[in-house]
């Protein structure tokens, strides 16, 4: 029978008072958290593709691909190129699992699958330190569509649901030989590296504070620290030796630091539509917290500060884009969020502070969902259309898309206007085209543009700005221009131009072909004489 985690010390173990095991959960708790994750869960249930986030088009698109490769209709534009990447998990699930549901059904259940790991597997890491589950689920739930979540990031989410269920059981067996922990690291970090790097990262980052605390407080002896810390990383190690060989080496474009954007992200991170709702959210737990921890009702346990003081500098020191992954920082407040509640005792003064938590809760779980529900409502109309645009698409298209402001990423201010940016990408596999904003990323997806193609391409891509758009076609293109659109208006057969509505830009250029509340589809004219270089 596994064991729960150890605790070390008397002291630690009369943080388990009276008081707190009266708390343990009721009735009518239990029931209020099953409604809240029923709640949680619908808008996933609701709508037949929750296309309203950022990146899920995109990833969409890739699984349309994957599914036909090796059939007998294959992309025509796009091959598949498999190695061993560390961001393959809805690449070795969906495509699979597609052809018993079709594509966005399979995609979908992928995305739901994520949402329950990610609540179940906090509650997990809860169970394993305290013997029971009192809090982390329901601070799951208050951040299941965090930014991150929100934004389309499935592939992270899905592996860190993995990550959290890893730490639960890694914790559990800490106090047992080596033989026992070696072959469940080995199987953690295997499934964690071919799901996602950064998830394998947490799980990494949370043991391994988790290790060297243990060694602190049992004075443990150096050697046996450092034994203890090499089956940890020594899986990790080998995965990556023969990733390197294998040629799936983690691609990337430069490190990018945003640093103006770290007190903001923490403001922003409840909620990826609406700035207000997330900051109304932050700062009602934030006071909900000051006040329980005045009142002495939280309590560190096992390595709580060592995680914290160790997260809060992880974000600190996380550059915005590693390894042509964006929003790199920002996915580390998240991953604290679900981790720290499960090292927290809770011992509420009074029932009716157990019921103000509760509340508070309550409150943000249904306004992140209400908000959720209110923007994936709004993009039916949009995503309806871009169905009919792909139909007026010769097939193997070259499809540019630019956004109708300045390019902001995020538009910061027009947070709900977001998941506009990669519903065009759709059009490789409706239309058999090419779009250079399909993630195509050495290293992260199995999926390259044939050499025909291969100039034009970018690893990952956003919607390139309307004025730079109109430069290039008007004066040429700028020094510093990236070559797939330095000649945009001879290379590209059509435009779609996403965000606020505006007039034709260019009417000399551009015919309008079809429209949509947040897009509008332009058959570009070939101009009469070639553009400069």
């Amino acid at each position: 029978m596994i064991r729960s985690a150890v605790i070390p010390s008397r002291a630690e173990a009369s943080l388990a008072s009276e008081q707190e095991r009266a708390q343990s959960r009721s009735g009518p708790v239990a029931i209020l958290f099953f409604i809240l994750f029923a709640i949680a869960l619908a808008p996933v249930l609701w709508f037949a593709i929750p296309a309203a986030m950022v990146d899920y088009p995109n990833h969409l698109a890739r699984m349309f691909i994957l599914s036909r490769a090796g059939g007998a209709n294959p992309q025509p534009i796009y091959q598949i190129t498999w190695a061993l990447y560390p961001n393959l998990a809805m690449d070795l699930l969906v495509p699979s699992f597609s052809h018993l549901v079709g594509v966005e059904t399979a995609t979908r259940l992928f995305y739901l699958a994520s949402q329950i790991l990610i609540v179940t597997g906090a509650a997990m890491i809860e169970r394993v330190v305290k013997g029971r589950i009192v809090i982390a689920d329901f601070g799951a739930l208050m951040f299941l569509y965090s930014l991150p979540f929100a934004w389309g990031f499935v592939n992270f989410e899905f592996a860190l649901g993995c990550a959290l269920w890893g730490i639960a059981a890694s914790l559990a067996v800490q106090d047992r030989s080596w033989t026992v922990r070696l072959p469940l690291y080995a199987i953690i970090v295997a499934w964690l590296f071919a799901a996602h790097m950064f998830a394998l990262g947490v799980y990494g980052f949370t043991i391994g504070m988790h290790e060297l605390w243990r060694a602190w407080t049992r004075r443990a002896a150096l050697l046996e620290t450092i034994g203890r810390l090499a089956i940890l990383a020594l899986p990790a190690l080998v995965l990556i030796g023969v990733m390197i060989d294998s040629g799936g080496a983690v691609g990337g474009s430069g490190t990018q630091w945003h640093l103006a954007f770290k007190p903001k992200w923490i403001m922003h991170i409840m909620s990826g539509y609406s700035a207000s709702a997330s900051a109304a959210s932050v700062i009602a737990l934030g006071v909900l917290i000051f006040l329980l921890g005045r009142r002495g009702a939280l309590r560190p346990r096992q390595s709580a500060a060592w995680l914290a003081a160790g997260f809060a500098a992880l974000y600190i020191a996380m550059p915005f884009k590693l390894f042509d992954t964006s929003f790199v920082d920002l996915r580390i407040i998240v991953a604290a969020a679900l981790i720290l509640p499960a090292f927290v005792s809770v011992s509420f003064p009074s029932p009716a502070w157990s019921r103000a938590a509760l509340a508070v809760t309550a409150a943000i779980v249904l306004v992140n969902v209400a908000t959720v529900f209110g923007v994936w409502m709004s993009y039916r109309a949009d995503y309806a259309g871009a169905k009919a645009s792909f139909q007026m698409l010769p097939k193997r298209a070259m499809v540019l898309v630019g956004d109708s402001g300045n390019g902001d990423d995020p538009p910061l201010g027009h947070l709900s206007d977001y998941p506009i940016y990669h519903v065009p990408v759709l059009a490789v596999h409706y239309a058999d085209a090419f779009v250079p904003d399909l993630f195509t990323a050495p290293g992260k997806q199995p999926v390259t543009p044939r050499a025909a193609w291969k100039p034009f391409d970018i690893p990952y891509g956003s919607p390139v700005p309307l004025p730079l758009l109109k430069t290039i076609a008007e004066k040429g293109a700028p020094p510093g221009t990236p070559p797939y659109i330095r000649t945009w208006p001879r290379d590209y057969d059509y435009l779609y131009l996403v965000g606020p509505m505006i007039a034709n830009p260019m009417p000399a250029l551009l015919e309008e072909v079809s429209r949509a509340p947040r897009f509008v589809l332009y058959r570009i004219r070939k101009p009469a004489t070639g553009l400069s270089p």
